[in-house]
Parts: C-alpha cells; structure tokens; sequence
C-alpha cells in the first residue's frame, strides 16, 4: 500500500499511489485507506469512506501507533473539516472523552493531549486523579460537557437530532449546529480509529445498571410496544433487534455470563428471521475474551445501527423512557443508535419490511441525497461504410439512428447528449484504437439483426453445462461478442474456451516474429501460430480458487481474482499473466472490467473495493464502508460508477471520480451475489441468498420493485441488450425472465416519497414472471446476452 498522505486541515485522506502518475488523479476526500485488521468507519452522511489522518504519517495500520488522531489548530482563516467527518470521528459520552486524553497522558503524547486539550478549552483538574473513566463529576463533568458541544457538528440541514437526554443520560449529542460558537479557523474533531489495542479503552460498554435489571428493562420496553397503537408498533419494533444486541454484548462485557445467557434465551426468540444469521455468531458471545477482535462485534461498536421512525413515534417512545426513568435502554438509544426522524405518517409493517435487514439497519436519508449522473456518454461518431443489404443509410447519420436499442457495453447511440450524463470528460477514459471503432461497426451491424424481445417475443436460452467439473467450477464469463467463455475453478486454473469455429492461437515466438514481413496487410494473421491452434486453453498462475473472471471489452485481456488475494491480467494473445495485482490482504471475490476497458474493480474479503488501472501495480480509489466481505462488483454503463454488493446486506454506489459512497441502498435479507445496470443506465437490479431480485431507481435512490420466485441464491442477472427483458439465473437450477419495461412503468417517484421512504411496492411478482426454464441439475452460475439477444446461461452439472 501506497503511504496515505497527511494533510493539516482535513480529515479526510488521499491515497496517492506510488510510481507513475495516475491517469486518474486522487483527491482529497477519497473513501481511501485501511488499517490492518481495523473496520471500516461508516460516515454519519453514508460517505462511508472517510479515514482519519492519523497523528504520525505511517499507514501501516499495523504498528503500535496511537490510534486516537488529534488535528492540530488550524491557523485562522484555514479551511473547516467537513461537517460530516467530523460528525463521524466525534465520540459521544464524556467517558470516552476522558478515557482519549488519559490514554494519551500514559503513552507519553504530551503535545497530542495538549492540543486536544486546548481545542476543547478542557480543565486540567477534569483528568488529574480520575482514576477510571466513569469517575468525574463536578467541574470534569461541566467541562467534558463544554467539549461536547463544541466538537461535535454535523451537516448542515442534517438528518433528525438525537434524542436530547433525560437528565442522567450523560452529554446531549445535537446534530445541527454546534451549541456554542466555535472559534474561527479552528478543527474542532477528534478521530477515533477502532484498533485492537485501545478499543477497551474507548468502545468500552460501561457498566450503568443492575446486571438483574436487564430482562425487566427489555420486557417492560417489549410490553409498551407491543401495547401502543398499529401505527407506531411497526416502527417502534425495530428497536427491538439492536436494543437485544446491545444489552447482550454489554452484560457479556462486564462479565455478567449467568445474565447474559438468560437474556439471549429468553428473548432471541422475538427477533424477525432474517437476524438469525447474526443471533448464531452473536451466541458464540459468551465471554468477554471472546469480544477482542470478532468481527460482529467490532461491527456493532463501529456503526451506529440506523432506525427511520416518524416523529410521532419517536415522541410516544421518549415520553415513555422519561417516565420510567428507564436510563439503561435511553442511554443504549443515545449511544449505539441513530435515529433519522421524519414528519408524515408512520410507515407500515410491509413498508418497513421492505427496507430493513442489513447489518446496520436502514439507510440514512442523507445517504442517498447526492446527485448522480446515470445517464450515458455520448458515442463517438464513427463512419459506417455501407453494405449492399443495407437499403437505408444514405448518410452516416442513418446508422446511429437505425441503432436505436441500447447496449450493455456501448450505451446509446443517439447523437444527442444525455441531460443525465456527466461530462464527457468528467474521468479520463482511453482513446479508440482502430480495432475499436472496427469492433463498434460490427456491432452496429449485428444490432440492425437484434431480435426484439418482449412478453409476445422471448429469447432462446442457450445453456453451456460444464460436464465433468470436478476442478470446481467458480466463475464464468464471456466475451461481449460473444466468441470466447472463460472459467475460473477451484483448483486454481483459469480455462478459456472458443465457441466459435474459430480456434485459439497464441502468438509466435520472438525468433519467428523477426522473419515476418511487418508491411503486409494480413501482417495480424501471420505472427498467429497455427501449432498453437485449439479449443481450450489453460492458465496456470493463481496458488487459490478463482472467483471471478472478466474479459476486456477489446478481448485482448482476461482479470481473473483468486482466493490467493491477487488479481491477475492474462494477455489472450500470448496465454500468459502480464501483471498480478496486489492490494488484497484476504481471498478476492469479484472483478470486473469497465465498459470502456482500462480501468477494473475488485472486491473481497477485507471489505473494500479497489478501483485500479491495468498500467499501475497499485489501486487508484479505496471503496471502504462497508461492514462485510464485498462478494460482487459492477461498472455503471458510463463507467463513472461502481456498485457493489456486500455480505453486510447492502449495496452501495460509489463515484470514481472522488471515491465517495452516492448512495446505499438496503432491503435484502441476505448477502448480495448479483449485480446489473439497465443499458440506459437508470436502474440497478440485485439478487442475494434470500432468493429476492429487488429493482432499484439510482437516480431518486429508491427501491422500485420486488421480483420473487427464485428459491434459492440468485447467482447471475443481465438486462437485455435494448433492456426489455431482466434474466435471472440461481443455485434452484433455474433462469427466469421477467417484464423490464413493465416492472420500471408509472414509477412514483414523486418527492414525498423519495423524502421519507414511503415505498408502495406492488405484489406483482407473478405478472412480470414472463417465463421459467429449468436445467436437469445445473445452478446456473453466468447469463450473458448476444449482440442479437440470445440467452447464453453457464453452470456446471452437479449430480444429485
């Protein structure tokens, strides 16, 4: 990893690889940087992605370095952080406060303590004596409260405030604008970066209440929902979940393990079926050992949980906390939940069902507020010469009309600009090679032949069965034009088969190359070796499974991603690995080329996503946020995006241009094993374990539809190529199409609903259900659909 650079006034991070410079410049505010072995810290605003500075400039992460990073006053007139990194960073109890400076005091970081001391005006005699972090009152107490105050900010016209205390709660935490008025030019945050070493110190769950007291308290809060009125129980009974987690992980902390078993049984019963992944790692919780670095854990103290209530509501619940002086849940609430409040009606039980089941809990709607470019970048005019079957076409201008349908890869033809599309320059993308603009013609060419698809006129499937795969078969791909397929196999070989006539030729060798004549017009078929010639070609290289596999838009390269935790380029005219990238500490799950070729994405098991360019050995953009194994990725169509789909049960999009997270988007119940965009770039469509397609609008960020039938995990989906028909291909042995165009029509999308998330999803699964086609005993791995819209499916045959 290249070293992250530090800068004075801002929080954020840039990640400056080493050696030549990029063709994609970094800048500041990336999503970048990652510590070993420490989680991501997801940003109050879904940023996700923003890293303290930290205070000495290694970014090893590894080394004993003090992981509480203090800026340092800012002369006047310098700019602010921003709001929402400092919002991120900022703890939130007077405890943790005070436990910051006394770690600083016993690692000897005098100027560290100094400076953090003289940011929040703290006394002196706040620190001197208190043995423990609990123990301040008085003075101490008045003055971490002051500090409070001024450090923690927030965006400004931010979500709704945290609930302000109840008198014995500790610090109120206000976002908004800071009580107060801070001194000009000066940063008031403080980071905390979650590292192993000083997580007791500072994510410690304080001890507050009677060990005995805890089922009481979840009762007495389980009866008082289960009472108020249909319209708030629904919302009011999502506390339930975290609250249970919560109080769980605090009795196991102080080593209450009689409490705590007591608790967990009596109650993991109530909580909805799609936690019951967690519940199971969660029970394994039994000590206060077992909670140093799990990864749950370290899940729950780093990101906040995510509740959307209607005000209403939330007064019905904060009356009823005061009046029970119920201080042990109240203070839970304040501290490891965020509450986004909105005024309108409740939603009900189906709304919310929809919308929850991630890790964190709901999306903030903060997160997906940002403005994204969906539409696609215009297409360079390309001559079209003309055959004799083509009757229309006087002009060049004939064809791009003629190709109206629009194209994975391509994108529109239209020669007007997009009203939705970034700027063509936005990101620097490579030149068309002649062999480009030969390719576009061709595809042209196939495009006038596309079959129109639609609920009277459905594609034929052709299914390649890979027989006989005891390697394992673990990721497919193929070509855009459709004339090579690739698989990747758990015994660490990538294999490439032609399924055209054509046979694959390596290149000759050097000595060979030195006779030929480099003037002559077949000068590409010559330096071909026709010995070389066969069906199947193996590449040897990865010491792991593979688990992805992507070919290059120009099928001269090949991405394969390893459990090893490298990527490698393969060259498709030599048959060798070019370069092996490595970024990943933990097995690489997915890798995708982008449309325009260039540019590729990874995901893994370190839970970020790397953006790399194939001529730099080291990544370009960090993705970091999310709170699981990233197991898919997807380029946009304008390649300005990347979506990727998380084991945390969310999806997110993020901006090459800057690395910032535009949008998270959480309904699945399970982990995310399929992405695709809609040729026109609009919409995005899901699948995970749960069996679910879900449909989603990028640019309101709202989810649009819900495709169910599917048993099992939906492994693969692929939009049509003039985005007619939706695909979908699962581990129950079955690929469905289902009605695109009727799934995205009379959208409402109006702003009321893409202001609180009253989503109306229609139960119309069964009527979008256009066809299902079933394969003897074959989960279907890959879909992929031709330049003329045939269906090619891949799996390999596993015998019952």
């Amino acid at each position: 990893m290249a070293a992250l650079a530090e800068e004075q006034t801002e929080v954020a991070v840039k990640l400056e690889p080493e050696g030549p410079p990029t063709l994609l410049p970094p800048q500041a505010g990336d999503g970048a940087g990652e510590g070993s072995g420490s989680t991501p810290n997801n940003g109050p605003n879904g940023g996700g992605g923003n890293v303290a500075a930290s205070s000495s400039a290694s970014g090893d992460g590894g080394t004993p370095k003090p992981a509480v990073a203090v800026s340092a006053a800012a002369p006047a007139g310098a700019a602010p952080v921003p709001a929402a990194a400092a919002e991120a960073g900022a703890p939130h109890d007077r405890q943790t406060l005070l436990a910051v400076l006394q770690f600083l005091r016993q690692s000897n970081l005098r100027e560290a303590e100094e400076a953090l001391r003289r940011e929040a005006r703290l006394l002196e005699e706040a620190v001197a004596g208190s043995g423990a972090p609990g123990e301040v009152d008085g003075a101490g107490a008045e003055a971490a409260s002051a500090l409070l105050s001024r450090v923690t900010a927030s965006a400004p016209g931010s979500a709704a405030p945290e609930p302000p205390g109840t008198g014995t709660s500790g610090a109120t935490v206000i976002s908004g604008s800071a009580s107060g008025p801070a001194a000009p030019g000066k940063v008031g945050s403080v980071a905390v970066e979650d590292q192993p070493d000083v997580s007791a110190v500072l994510s410690a769950y304080n001890q507050q209440g009677d060990p005995t007291m805890y089922e009481e308290y979840y009762s007495g809060l389980k009866h008082f929902i289960e009472c108020s009125l249909d319209c708030h129980r629904a919302e009011l009974s999502q506390l339930f979940y975290p609250l249970f987690v919560h109080m769980y992980l605090e009795l196991v902390y102080n080593q209450h393990e009689n409490e705590a078993k007591s608790f967990f049984e009596k109650f993991h019963g109530d909580q909805e079926c799609y936690y019951q992944d967690d519940l199971r790692v969660l029970s394994s919780l039994t000590k206060k050992e077992h909670m140093k670095g799990n990864e749950t854990m370290l899940d729950f103290r780093t990101s906040k949980f995510v509740l959307r209530i209607s005000r209403d509501s939330y007064q019905l619940l904060k009356r009823h906390l005061q009046e029970k002086q119920n201080n042990q849940i109240w203070n839970i609430v304040q501290e490891h939940l965020y509450i986004d409040i909105f005024d309108g009606m409740p939603r009900s039980k189906q709304q919310i069902d929809a919308m929850v089941g991630s890790l964190a809990g709901e999306a903030k709607r903060e997160a997906n507020k940002s403005k994204v470019f969906f539409g696609l970048l215009k297409e360079p005019e390309i001559e079209v010469p003309l055959d004799d079957e083509d009757e229309e076409g006087e002009s060049e201008e004939g064809k791009p009309k003629k190709k109206k349908p629009k194209k994975d890869s391509i994108g529109s033809k239209s020669k007007k600009q997009d009203p939705n599309a970034p700027p063509q320059n936005r990101i620097p993308l490579p030149e068309l090679k002649d062999s480009d603009k030969l390719d576009k013609i061709m595809n042209m060419k196939e495009t006038t032949k596309r079959v129109r698809l639609g609920p009277d006129c459905l594609p034929s499937i052709c299914f390649y069965t890979f027989l006989n795969a005891y390697q394992g078969l673990t990721a497919v791909d193929v070509t855009d034009d459709s004339s090579l397929i690739a698989g990747g196999f758990a015994d660490s070989t990538v294999r490439v088969w032609s399924v055209t006539p054509k046979k694959l030729r390596s290149v000759k060798q050097a000595s060979d190359l030195s006779l030929i004549d480099k003037e002559s017009d077949d000068v590409l078929e010559r330096i071909m070796d026709e010995k070389t010639a066969s069906e199947l070609k193996i590449l040897y290289g990865h010491s792991g499974p593979v688990y992805g596999a992507s070919f290059s838009p120009d099928r001269n390269y090949l991405l394969s991603s390893s459990e090893d935790g490298t990527v490698r380029l393969w060259s498709l005219q030599t048959f060798t690995c070019l370069v092996g990238y490595k970024g990943h500490n933990y097995p690489v799950w997915d890798t995708q080329f982008s449309p325009y070729g260039y540019y590729f994405v990874s995901g893994g098991h370190d839970r970020v996503a790397r953006l790399w360019a194939t001529d730099h050995y080291q990544p370009l953009r960090i993705f970091a946020g999310h709170l699981a194994d990233v197991n898919c990725t997807r380029f946009h169509p304008n390649s300005n995006y990347v979506a990727t789909g998380s084991a945390d049960r969310t999806v997110r999009l993020w901006d090459v241009l800057n690395g910032n997270c535009v949008r998270i988007f959480t309904g699945h119940k399970g982990p995310i094993h399929s992405l695709t965009f809609s040729p026109n770039g609009r919409f995005l469509a899901t699948g995970a374990t749960d069996g679910r397609v879900l449909l989603w609008d990028i640019g309101h960020g709202l989810m649009v539809g819900e495709l169910k039938g599917h048993t099992d995990t939906v492994c693969s989906l692929r939009f049509s190529r003039d985005g007619e028909i939706l695909a979908s291909g699962s581990m129950d042995n079955t690929v469905r199409l289902w009605d695109a165009i009727k799934a995205f029509e009379d959208l409402e999308t109006d702003d009321f609903t893409t202001a609180t998330g009253h989503i109306n999803l229609p139960e119309n699964s069964q009527e979008l259900l256009l066809g299902t086609y079933m394969t003897k005993s074959t989960p279907v791995v890959h879909l992929h659909f031709t330049r003329r819209n045939l269906v090619l499916a891949a799996g390999a045959y596993s015998p019952q």
